[in-house]
């Protein structure tokens, strides 16, 4: 990064709050400030704190973002894009926020250096180098922020579109819907493992009705899910086998040997019971 000179910092601590005034200015010319996910009182204050780290930070002189001396900018910029992540704000919104500074920044650079055009040139150079590597932060810790939003929601859908559910007593069901990958099968085991433990269950019945085609590897995720059970002393029972399904595993040569298998899960619901012990019967009217 460019070295601001501390004639520079100098001028920008004793323009304080004509950089301040105009910046906010600027701010509610702009979209942000007539915006609904964001009021004109948070925007005030979140440029107000940013604009007061920004001058201790300068007051140390350094050339590195990554120093000690701008630790708490960065955190206030993580803080302010996991903010706006959470308000629907997208990465360029977040960003312009940090770059609308430029502009009265350069004005009172031009101002101050009028006299001198080659140190001129230079400082605004470094003032402009400043303030797109604290944007550049700002948008990595939002694009970091989204991520783990978006892994968090999918986490969520995973775990909603593979309920575990108790059939009857000792009797677990887990009716699968889409297409298996590894880490759903991962999810599903975790729930279905735990939901075992839990209730003490001895039978857990996978249900692939919703399942819509049955290759290679959605049949060893199935095969490590069955696994899984047995470890956990409990046995398994998939449900849901069509036709077109069972000739698609005859057709890969999958090994499915051990595995009990029935063509809906009302079957299999019967082959459970009668395993536990129990049995259901027509009441007579």
């Amino acid at each position: 990064m460019a070295a601001l000179q501390q004639r520079t910092i100098d001028l920008i601590r004793s323009h304080h709050d004509q950089v301040v005034s105009q910046w906010l200015q600027h701010l509610a010319a702009g979209n942000q400030a007539h915006d609904a996910r964001l009021s004109a009182r948070e925007l005030d204050s979140q440029a107000r704190e940013l604009w007061r780290l920004l001058l201790d930070a300068l007051s140390a002189n350094t050339g590195s973002l990554a120093g000690p001396e701008w630790q708490e900018i960065r955190r206030f910029l993580e803080t302010l894009s996991r903010d706006r992540v959470l308000k629907g704000f997208n990465s360029a919104e977040t960003a312009s926020f940090l770059f609308s500074l430029k502009r009265p920044l350069f004005e009172l650079i031009q101002q101050g250096y009028a006299d001198d055009s080659a140190q001129l040139a230079d400082q605004l150079w470094a003032i402009s180098e400043l303030l797109d590597l604290l944007g550049l932060h700002s948008v990595q810790a939002f694009q970091k922020t989204r991520e783990d939003v978006i892994q968090r929601q999918q986490e969520e859908m995973l775990e909603l579109s593979t309920p575990v559910v108790k059939l009857w007593e000792g009797v677990l069901a887990l009716p699968m819907i889409g297409t298996l990958d590894s880490q759903r099968t991962q999810v599903v085991m975790e729930s279905l493992l735990q939901r075992i433990v839990d209730t003490g269950s001895e039978i857990a019945i996978i249900d692939i009705t919703g399942v819509p085609t049955v290759d290679t590897l959605v049949a060893q995720h199935l095969l490590k899910t069955v696994t899984a059970i047995r470890l956990m002393g409990a046995d398994a029972i998939i449900s849901g086998v069509r036709p077109q399904i069972a000739q698609t595993i005859v057709h890969l040569g999958l090994d499915l040997q051990g595995i009990v298998t029935k063509a809906n899960l009302a079957d299999a619901l019967a082959l459970a019971l009668k395993r536990t012990g129990q049995t259901v019967v027509r009441a007579e009217r």
